[in-house]
Parts: structure tokens; sequence; C-alpha cells
């Protein structure tokens, strides 16, 4: 019988998830948005993803904030984001965060890099009739 097994580690997996929220949660509120936004990637959280972006840009400066931090991410986070942007562009309550992402790995990434993401042709051809 392995059903105990099983329970004591879909309780270990819920437990550490909470730990990941209440982190997640500490991270906003001290501002280190860049390991927030690793922490919400990890998790898969696109809207969490979307909610540390807005946080961003209601800073001071809050665009370059935003490059800064995009600029930052290993290649497999910006795929990720470039994947939950994807979503955001076509509501137009978040196509501006979209936008400012997209501005972000549009600068600062070659063409030839992001020809090498996965999913980069869905991507664009997604993102070309709302931009």
């Amino acid at each position: 019988d392995v059903t105990e097994i099983e329970e004591k580690e879909a309780q270990a997996k819920e437990e550490e998830q909470i730990i990941k929220e209440q982190e997640l949660s500490n991270l906003l509120h001290e501002k280190r948005y860049l390991k927030a936004l690793g922490l919400a990637i990890s998790l898969d959280r696109p809207h969490t993803v979307l909610m540390v972006v807005k946080a961003i840009l209601k800073e001071s400066e809050g665009r370059k904030h935003l490059e800064e931090n995009i600029v930052r991410l290993r290649k497999d986070q910006k795929e990720a984001v470039l994947g939950f942007l994807v979503t955001w562009n076509t509501n137009s309550r978040n196509c501006h965060e979209a936008q400012a992402i997209i501005e972000s790995l549009l600068k600062h990434e070659a063409p030839d890099s992001l020809l090498q993401y996965s999913g980069i042709k869905a991507a664009v051809e997604s993102l070309l009739p709302y931009t």
C-alpha cells in the first residue's frame, strides 16, 4: 500500500508551494523584482509574472527597470515570458506590458539569438495581428 507515501509527497509539495508563494510575496514587498520574476516563471504562473511586470512599470523609470530585469533573465526564462506575453498581448488591459517586454527583447537580443528561442515562430505569428 503506497497511499500513505503518496499523501506525504503531496503534502510536501503543497508545503513547498506555500513557502514559494510566501517568498514571492516577500520579494515583491522588498522590490526585488528579478528574483520575483524568476520565481514566478519557475512556478509557471503567467498572471503572477504579469503582476510583477506591472509592479516594475509603476516604479519611477519603470520601463528602464523592466528592461534591466528582462535582459538579466536566462534564455529559458525569456522563452517562458515570451509564451506568456503572447496571451497578454491579446487583452487590451495587458497589451502595454506585453509590448514593453517585446521592446526590451527586440532591443537587446540579436535576431539570430531570438530565432533560437523555442516557439518563436508561433509567438511572432500570434503577436503580429495584435501588435
